[in-house]
């Protein structure tokens, strides 16, 4: 009996966004912004957070450190409804990780401290409970250096109970994809990159051939396209979806936030364009809020907005 829909095991961070600053910054001097805002970050968090908000049933396992900012991330992600019973904490003096996000209108820096999300190993995860779910969602397979090995060998024992799979990397910060990442996708059923990363992972030029070869490598790639909307292919055929029109405060976690509506949509059975179509009015609500959650924080916004923009019937 699945008690869970989703099971994820990942990683958990607070986002610093700090706005108004120059691309190029020079040394020894202060800097001055012009906002600050501090949310829920991590790719893992940010999906757990919004998908939990749309219903679905949430169990999350991660680890975090003895101090603020883990217990900060924490409470965000528990006001969803997702359930923590089985988080971690550091038995050592390892920080919970921190991102700082510099916004320059389309693109970004993105500085990270990894802390305890490279940190959680095999041995932390409640196998049985991430069992108990249908489905099981794994986000920065990169980021996490201690558990990367063991993956493989994780989404062996997954599948051999039940569960259907899915994998967003995030960029590679090496940009070798490499390790464990080509043994990872035989056991992928939905693969859920960006364009960029569709291109690097498949060592292809253009989006369009990057979908090919990686569909023929997994049952289900989408690729999220920005203002384009976003592209899924199964059993050999490609579908299009398209974007959802808005005006956005920003656009971090906007990714994310499509795997909710996307595999929202998969959980319930729809076709691949209609799944891709669902990301795309989920991605667009996060853009509607600072940070990957806000948006989805404001129960009266997603109620209008996916009034506005329904998901299909």
């Amino acid at each position: 009996m699945k008690t869970l829909d989703i099971s994820i095991a990942g990683e958990i961070n607070l986002d610093l966004i700090m706005y108004g600053l120059p691309e190029v910054m020079p040394m020894e001097r202060e800097l001055l912004g012009t906002d600050f805002q501090l949310t829920l970050g991590s790719s893992s968090a940010i999906f757990a957070h919004n998908i939990a908000v749309l219903g679905l049933h949430i169990g999350f396992i991660c680890l975090v450190g003895r101090d603020a900012l883990g217990k900060v991330a924490l409470e965000r992600l528990g006001a969803s409804g997702v359930d923590l019973s089985r988080v971690r904490v550091s038995e050592d003096n390892t920080s919970t990780g921190v991102t700082l996000i510099l916004p320059h209108g389309r693109e970004r820096h993105i500085l990270t401290y990894p802390g305890t999300m490279a940190n959680l190993r095999l041995r932390d995860l409640d196998i049985e409970y991430l069992k108990s779910a249908k489905h099981f969602h794994l986000s920065s397979l990169f980021l996490q250096d201690s558990l990367a090995p063991d993956v493989p060998a994780l989404f062996k024992e997954l599948k051999g109970a039940g569960l259907t799979i899915s994998l967003d990397t995030n960029d590679d910060p090496s940009g070798q994809w490499g390790g464990v990442f080509e043994e990872v996708l035989s056991y992928v059923d939905i693969l859920l990159p960006n364009e960029m990363e569709a291109c690097r992972m498949a060592k292809k030029p253009t989006v369009e051939e990057a979908i090919e070869e990686l569909g023929r490598r997994v049952p289900c790639v989408g690729i999220k396209c920005g203002s384009r909307g976003s592209i899924v292919r199964v059993d050999g055929k490609t579908f299009s979806a398209p974007a959802v029109s808005v005006t956005p405060v920003d656009t971090i976690g906007a990714g994310d936030s499509f795997n909710a509506g996307f595999l929202f949509g998969w959980l319930k059975g729809w076709p691949p364009d209609q799944c891709a179509y669902a990301g795309n009015i989920t991605g667009a609500l996060s853009t509607l809020g600072v940070g990957g959650t806000e948006a989805f924080r404001d129960p009266a916004l997603v109620q209008r907005f996916l009034a506005q923009h329904p998901f299909p019937q």
